[in-house]
């Protein structure tokens, strides 16, 4: 929940914008130091008194929403993981101390899965994200491809190779930290970690709809119904269990 207002601060026309996140940086203060004001802010204050969140994970998630405020292009990758890391892997970092772990690896698990997770979601929400004229893809890989800004943020004419080969080198990038997450989680705490691991086998599986799909830049969002993230999830679980 904390999360999800957030993000509403900077993507809803009532968000509060740069007002809105500042009331909630300063509510995180004010949870740590027990005397919140909202009635969210109770719930999260008792939250992290029960578990060892991270005071500097949830000023990451507001950090990384304001940058939505202030900037709508990233130059590199690198300049983008920034962003990724706030907005995601800062919610996994916060989300193993309530789920448990033993291993200080699996922070490193967290911040990866974040990062997969946040280039899936940049993938299937190109077309989102243009509307508010944001394009999370980096302009160092159009260049790469030869791919101009307009082509991406307003496909309309035919639609040429070097758009596919952009965004199968940023799902290919997405998968790398699908695999470098999977090789940070520590055995010991797999179990601990099967919501994480739910929620990166129906991202993953999502990424593969959008490949089978050529990465649509329009249309209907690309979804998976809720059978089949009910098939992921038991699936998921039995390779946990069983230590596959």
């Amino acid at each position: 929940s904390f999360c999800r207002v957030v993000d509403d601060c900077v993507d809803e026309a009532d968000g509060g914008g740069e007002a809105g996140l500042d009331h909630w940086l300063a509510e995180i203060d004010r949870c740590y130091g027990g005397a919140p004001d909202t009635e969210l802010g109770r719930e999260l204050a008792e939250t992290v008194s029960r578990f060892a969140v991270p005071r500097s994970a949830l000023e990451d998630i507001v950090a990384g929403c304001r940058m939505d405020l202030n900037r709508n292009r990233y130059e590199t990758f690198a300049d983008l993981r920034v962003y990724c890391e706030r907005v995601a892997s800062a919610v996994g970092l916060a989300s193993i101390e309530i789920f448990g772990y033993s291993n200080p690896g699996t922070r490193e698990y967290a911040v990866e899965l974040g990062l997969a997770l946040q280039l899936t979601n940049i993938l299937r929400d190109v077309a989102s994200d243009a509307a508010r004229d944001r394009l999370y893809l980096p302009l160092e890989d159009l260049a790469r491809f030869g791919v101009a800004e307009d082509e991406v943020l307003e496909p309309g004419s035919p639609r040429r190779p070097e758009i596919g080969k952009l965004l199968a080198f940023e799902a290919d990038r997405a998968c790398g930290h699908y695999g470098a997450a999977a090789e940070r989680l520590p055995a010991e705490d797999r179990r601990s970690m099967m919501a994480a691991e739910i929620m990166g086998a129906i991202y993953r599986e999502l990424l593969e709809a959008l490949a089978r799909r050529g990465y649509p830049l329009g249309g209907d969002r690309v979804r998976l119904g809720r059978p089949r993230r009910a098939w992921i999830a038991l699936r998921t679980a039995a390779r946990v269990y069983g230590g596959a």
